[in-house]
């Protein structure tokens, strides 16, 4: 098995490696600056004889104009050794045996201590590669012990604003996206088990006294076949819902260019006989607007909203759909008042505020919660209003048309809560 050193043990011979470059290069500086200052300090050694030298005297011939005048030269003195060695030398010599020998004890001294230094740096470093590298310990072991039970859990870690900190706080972040999904995943397994049980439970139980009663007439069989009917088509809408927003939750959606005012015009009339039976009036403003997305997926969003403004309303009250520029589609609707703190609920799966949003046949609880996700997955904006007169006023900004490569991430959309006046 190849051998992979830990990032605690290259970070240790990093620091050693280091100190013994700078150290090496230290010495030699030094060595090269001690060894120039005893050349400076070595040179020819005068010698001063005290008291009458002794030596031949030489005449020089009588010079015109200085009669009477004797001029002679003494030699210096030549001072040598018994064996015969002039003095000069045998000094010269052994100051340079001096500074050889100061320089090769001043080599091993530093080779020494750069040694035993070096041992202490790779000590020393191998504690502080440990203190520094903490944090990152304890996010692996936070990570090691994190299970769908403990994501509250968050690291906290204190200390200055570096990058460990970062690394730490960007860790703490993502638990908490992390737990937040996993409560909605939840949340939602739930909620859709108990979508599905009432249906299957109706379906169930028709199967049940029809099988009860041999004798059951024909009417009665008809009528049966008919609720179960009733509860196979809420089941398939369930279904239909659940795939639909799994689908707009991966965020890989097609890019094709969607014409956002056929869209509106063709919710509206796929709604239409909800409409005349609500006696609802509609105000369309359809102006041209194009968005970049799932053809199928943006379909949905509008008929969502159409049917959730038509279907939530109350008798002889009004829609108004508008779409234009950077393809943004606004709907608004007349209807019972929402809570202004409680519009953000209806975007949850399943999530019902009012007796007429229980009804079965209306929905299954899944309409603006499709909305929110498909929204999401274009990178749209989504903005939903309460009405103090009732109902609301929901707007999606999607991106406008633009090259694919231009197209920004999926965002998740923002959901701006504030009552505002009817059209």
């Amino acid at each position: 098995m190849k051998f992979q050193p830990t990032i605690r043990l290259r970070l240790t011979l990093i620091y050693g490696g280091l100190f013994l470059a700078a150290g090496a290069v230290l010495l030699t500086l030094n060595y090269a600056l001690v060894r120039r200052g005893l050349e400076r300090q070595s040179g020819p050694i005068g010698v001063t004889v005290d008291g009458p030298m002794s030596g031949t005297a030489t005449f020089l011939p009588e010079i015109p104009g200085t009669a009477g005048t004797a001029q002679f030269v003494r030699p210096a003195p030549r001072l040598v050794t018994t064996d015969g060695r002039p003095i000069e030398d045998v000094l010269l010599a052994y100051q340079a045996t001096i500074s050889d020998t100061a320089l090769h004890e001043l080599v091993v001294q530093s080779i020494v201590a750069l040694g035993l230094m070096a041992l202490a740096s790779v000590g020393l470093g191998w504690a502080v590669a440990g203190r520094a590298l903490a944090p990152l310990t304890r996010v692996t072991a936070t990570a090691r012990k994190l299970s769908q039970d403990n994501l509250h859990e968050r690291l906290a870690l204190g200390g200055p604003n570096d990058e460990l900190k970062e690394l730490a706080d960007t860790f703490d972040a993502m638990l908490a996206r992390l737990e937040s999904a996993f409560e909605s995943q939840r949340r939602f397994v739930a909620n859709a088990s108990h979508e599905l049980r009432t249906p299957l439970a109706i379906q169930r139980t028709l199967v049940d006294v029809a099988l009860a009663d041999p004798d059951t007439s024909p009417a009665d069989l008809r009528v049966m076949a008919a609720a179960l009917r009733d509860a196979v088509d809420r089941s398939e809408r369930l279904i239909d819902g659940l795939l639909i927003l799994a689908r707009s939750e991966q965020g890989n959606v097609p890019r094709d260019a969607v014409d956002l005012m056929a869209a509106a015009a063709l919710a509206l009339d796929q709604s239409a006989a909800e409409i005349a039976a609500g006696g609802l009036r509609v105000e369309r403003a359809l102006g041209p607007a194009t968005v970049v997305g799932s053809r199928v997926l943006v379909e949905r969003l509008v008929g969502n909203l159409v049917q959730n403004a038509v279907r939530h309303n109350v008798a002889g009250g009004w829609v108004k759909v508008e779409t234009g520029a950077h393809g943004r589609l606004r709907v608004v609707n007349s209807g019972p008042v929402v809570p202004a703190d409680q519009v953000d609920d209806l975007f949850e799966p399943f999530r019902r505020l009012a007796p007429d949003r229980v009804d079965s046949a209306r929905g299954v609880g899944l309409g603006l919660s499709i909305v929110r996700s498909v929204a999401g997955a274009h990178g749209g904006d989504l903005r939903a209003r309460a009405r103090p007169e009732g109902g609301l006023d929901v707007t999606v900004s999607p991106p406008a048309a633009t090259p694919p490569a231009a197209i920004p991430a999926p965002l998740s959309p923002a959901l701006a809560l504030e009552p505002v006046p009817g059209p």
